[in-house]
């Protein structure tokens, strides 16, 4: 290897192809080279020369220097909403997407510290361990390390966000898969992906409360493709979703029996919970046998279908705030401008206000800030401002 970019990471090549969903076949007709010519560079044995590297780098949409990076460790190997074999390259784009957002972290984390991770600790080898009174145990712990009491959530987003878990909400188009969550060994901090494709609100909530399980209850647990193992892990993950959003006690002293469909409609807006999880959780507490279940879905599903409920569109999908203002606190700060924000980061524009939040066009132009994180030369060295000036810090609260 006499010729070429000495420097080129093949595993910025692999990231590249599963973010962007491509084969090696369609990436090689894009960039003008032969399918044998991007295998070796995808292996290591050949590297490309300077104007295939840029003609490469157009195609994925990133800096030609981006190429040159290290490659941080590996998220953890993230469990799915789905372990369906059809969505193996769906899986890899999600997966490479969350590395993405994990750069976006760590190049940011040079100027920024961001909250403090806040998560109950469990030990468990092995998820046959776990047992359905360890998991309302995790569900209290997490509530009462968070200050959330025992009622209904107001903003679950903000409350994970101030645990210091970094989430990340976007269209992914893959229906199946609603979320995804892993372990950042290089961050020390947790990761959730959320879809943003169906606008449900409540789906949304029990999507996030479903991850929040996961991180906690499965930390320690080896990732298999077992589907009896991986079933369980998921009803496990479900089961923490329903103790953490609907607390045993209080939202038990709001059920009237008969339980009725109508009633539970009622409860949905209070506590931000689906009718259909709710169900679930009754039968988990207990309020209502297996047979009562049944019958209750039988109606519901009679009454509005499998997939959709009253009232689906009263409140909106929560939305992750932290990476957001982040960036806005850099550029207000002074410290980064918005311009030179993706040739820091060295990915387009476009993934970098996905991945965060940002508005479309963001990076081009300019807006508003509110901040949240905190800025290290100006916690550190500044002297106190008033609200509203540059270096105020607006922090993640936590009320009771």
């Amino acid at each position: 290897m006499s010729r070429g970019i000495k420097d080129f990471q093949p595993g910025r090549l692999v990231q590249a192809l599963a973010a962007r969903a491509l084969s090696q076949v369609q990436l090689a007709a894009m960039v003008g080279v032969s399918p044998a010519t991007i295998s070796k560079w995808k292996s290591g044995q050949q590297v490309p020369e300077a104007e295939a590297l840029e003609s490469l780098s157009k195609v994925i949409n990133v800096s030609s220097e981006w190429f040159t990076r290290p490659v941080p460790e590996k998220v953890s190997l993230p469990l799915f909403r789905s372990n369906a074999s059809a969505h193996v390259a769906a899986r890899a784009m999600l997966e490479a997407r969350l590395e993405w957002a994990q750069d976006i972290i760590l190049a940011m984390s040079e100027f920024v510290d961001f909250p403090d991770v806040s998560l109950p600790t469990r030990s468990f080898k092995d998820p046959q361990q776990i047992t359905n009174s360890d998991i309302e145990d995790a569900a209290c712990e997490c509530r009462d390390m968070w200050g959330l009491g025992r009622r209904a959530i107001p903003d679950l987003a903000m409350a994970v966000e101030g645990a210091g878990v970094i989430l990340v909400r976007e269209e992914t188009g893959i229906a199946p898969i609603e979320g995804l969550s892993a372990w950042s060994r290089a961050l020390q901090r947790p990761l959730i992906l959320l879809s943003a494709d169906k606008d449900n609100g409540f789906r949304s909530r029990f999507d996030l409360a479903h991850e929040l399980g996961h991180l906690i209850l499965h930390k320690g647990i080896d990732r298999s493709t077992d589907p009896d193992r991986y079933k369980l892990m998921e009803s496990q993950a479900h089961r923490f979703a329903g103790a953490f959003l609907l607390p045993a006690e209080s939202f038990a002293a709001d059920v009237r029996t008969p339980v009725t469909l109508d009633s539970l409609l009622l409860l949905k807006q209070r506590w931000g919970v689906s009718v259909a999880a709710m169900i679930m959780r009754l039968e988990a507490l207990k309020i209502i046998d297996g047979d009562a279940k049944m019958l209750l879905f039988k109606r519901r599903s009679a009454r509005w279908g499998a997939k959709s409920e009253p009232g689906d569109d009263a409140r909106v999908p929560e939305q992750p705030r932290l990476l957001k203002r982040t960036i806005e606190l850099l550029a207000s700060s002074g410290v980064m401008p918005l311009e030179a924000v993706t040739g820091y980061i060295g990915l387009a524009a476009n993934d970098v206000e996905k991945l965060t939040g940002l508005p479309e066009h963001y990076l081009s132009g300019k807006a508003a800030v509110v901040h949240l994180a905190k800025l290290k030369t100006l916690v550190k060295n500044a002297p106190s401002t008033k609200p509203g000036e540059i270096g105020t810090v607006i922090p993640f609260s936590r009320s009771k």
